[in-house]
């Protein structure tokens, strides 16, 4: 009888320590844990009631980065000059093709581009609570400003900036670290580091790539060159990344369809096949010891021309703009000297095409990384251009401007009939399909109440990192070919209606998700179609999308289940699916 009350007694025990273990997980889980913060149920019941004053989450307008750098960089009546430039080009464009112009969209429209361009995904119902209690007028710029300084931002931006940079492919293990090389440039994003610089130190890195992450710029070609940095391909990459120019058919023949120009301005002629090897010869001076990593050293390269018999050493030298390299110096430092000087406007030409490419979901031009030296490239790129250069080759300044304009802030709808030419030339915001990671990014933060960042629990972290790794390996990783425009396919629609994120992401559970939170605090039918639609799309309901969803939901016997599929048909539709 004894044994069977120490028995007891010891489940008992057990038990209870069991239940208090569940409620400090579900606590730390729902990331209510930093910090002193209100109540689960009060902060919850702030998002759904846009009444309740709350305390700001981030930097505002009115509180500019104390960075003397970024004071200096982005003051108001200079950016404000550089706006109304890129504005006044935009409509003398339209007007030279008799096009019209849409309308400026809502503020909610534009603060979900600019969440989906920033950070990979849309705004979380905090952000919009939180930016509800400032005019109307001020919320776009507080929201970028909260952007450019969230830690979301840095990240989402050094991995769409390392694929372009070097790749999606992890490679050979002992020699290639893309994880660190993609930490470092988060580091530089998050502070804000001018892009020239950045280009120095990616062309003259030195070093291990274990100690110096920058260097995996070059052991990311190990894997095709015998364990020796590969100037073919860095000669490719350098042209295309940093130079917006795409001459890798000069590897094997002269240009003879007139597809390639280079040479200097006054002087245009077609590309020859010494061009590009006389870039890649360059990239010889990085010499690799591997107890000491990529040391500098001179140049030595060798190569046999078409037609030619034998082989010949090849000096290096630039495709156009030769008397901008100095003389002087060892082979990489002169190339990252003139590849960074100012007068070379072809390097800031090609970051703002990118810049432009990632905000926009597609490229200014035909081509993000193909801006020919003969053609004049769109009026604004040229102007984006000029400012970059006269302003340190400021990245958060520059996003800045390009989000601040008209043609960003656009509508996707109007009162004309939209053409391809519209979207072509700036007349409407463009429709763009999410890119996966942004799909998926998405449909995480729908499902939570508030934004998922670094200051989250490490349980929601972990879970958005692996949930979209799986999501975008199943959904179709585009790899570097991110601005190519693919239609949706059967096997993605099927993954969004049925996959284990999407189920994950609307079952109902009062710790983690909006499901769970709209059937436990939202005080009406009102309240909780409401919040959906701005947790998952980011605008309010149409009063006739409250009357259908709302008789669906006084019909149904189960209430939660009703939230759960009002919150599957709002994630799995196309306004989901796009940027617009």
């Amino acid at each position: 009888m004894q044994r069977l009350q120490q028995f007891a007694i010891s489940i008992a025990r057990w038990t209870w320590f069991g239940i208090l273990l569940l409620l400090a997980f579900g606590y730390l889980a729902s990331g209510l844990s930093t910090g002193s913060r209100p109540s689960l149920s009060q902060s919850i019941d702030s998002f759904f009631d846009k009444s309740v004053t709350q305390t700001p989450i981030r930097v505002g307008a009115d509180q500019q980065a104390t960075d003397p750098k970024d004071q200096a960089n982005s003051g108001q009546t200079s950016i404000e000059h550089a706006v109304a430039s890129v504005n006044q080009a935009r409509n003398k464009h339209l007007n030279s093709l008799d096009l019209q112009s849409a309308e400026t969209a809502n503020w909610l429209t534009i603060c979900r581009r600019l969440s989906l361009s920033l950070v990979g995904s849309g705004l979380s119902l905090e952000e919009i609570r939180d930016l509800e209690r400032y005019p109307e007028g001020e919320r776009e710029r507080r929201h970028l400003q909260n952007l450019l300084h969230d830690s979301r931002y840095h990240q989402y931006w050094a991995e769409r900036w390392t694929r372009y940079l070097v790749g999606t492919d992890g490679g050979q293990f002992i020699a290639y670290r893309r994880r660190r090389f993609r930490i470092w440039l988060t580091e530089q994003l998050s502070e804000n580091r001018p892009y020239d610089e950045i280009i120095t130190d990616l062309i003259t890195a030195e070093g291990l790539w274990t100690d110096r992450a920058e260097v995996n710029f070059y052991t990311a070609t190990f894997d095709s060159n015998d364990g020796k940095a590969d100037p073919i391909r860095l000669a490719a990459k350098t042209s295309r990344v940093f130079l917006g120019l795409r001459i890798d058919c000069l590897q094997c023949h002269d240009d003879f369809l007139g597809n390639v120009n280079l040479g200097d301005a006054n002087e245009i002629r077609e590309g020859k096949q010494t061009d590009f090897h006389q870039l890649a010869a360059f990239f010889t001076g990085a010499k690799t010891n591997f107890l000491q990593g990529i040391k500098s050293g001179t140049a030595d390269y060798r190569y046999q021309y078409l037609d030619e018999d034998k082989e010949t050493e090849v000096e290096p030298n630039v495709p156009f703009h030769t008397d901008l390299i100095p003389e002087q110096g060892d082979p990489r430092s002169r190339l990252a000297a003139w590849i960074t000087h100012p007068e070379n406007q072809q390097t800031a030409r090609a970051t703002v095409s990118h810049v432009w490419a990632i905000i926009f979901g597609r490229p200014i031009s035909e081509s993000v990384d193909n801006l020919p030296l003969d053609q004049p490239s769109h009026p604004i790129l040229n102007i984006l251009a000029e400012d970059l250069i006269k302003n340190g080759f400021d990245l958060r300044r520059l996003i800045t401007i390009i989000t601040r304009s008209d043609a960003f802030r656009i509508s996707s709808r109007a009162d004309f009939p939209i053409t391809k030419k519209h979207e072509a030339h700036l007349g409407v915001f463009p429709l763009v399909r999410l890119r996966p990671e942004q799909v998926a990014g998405s449909i995480i933060q729908s499902s939570r109440i508030k934004k998922t960042d670094r200051e989250s629990s490490l349980f929601l972290q972990f879970q958005k990192l692996t949930g979209i790794n799986e999501f975008v390996q199943r959904y179709g990783d585009q790899g570097e070919d991110e601005f190519d425009l693919e239609s949706v396919t059967i096997t993605q629609r099927l993954l969004m209606m049925n996959g284990k994120m999407m189920r994950e992401s609307i079952e109902s559970n009062p710790v983690l998700n909006t499901s769970g939170h709209l059937g436990m605090f939202a005080e009406d039918d009102q309240m909780v179609i409401e919040s959906a639609y701005l947790s998952t799309i980011n605008r309010y309901p149409t009063p006739d999308e409250v009357t259908q969803f709302s008789n669906r939901l006084s019909e149904s016997t189960n209430r939660g289940d009703a939230i759960e599929d009002l919150m599957w048909v709002l994630t799995n539709s196309s306004e989901m699916a796009w940027n617009h």
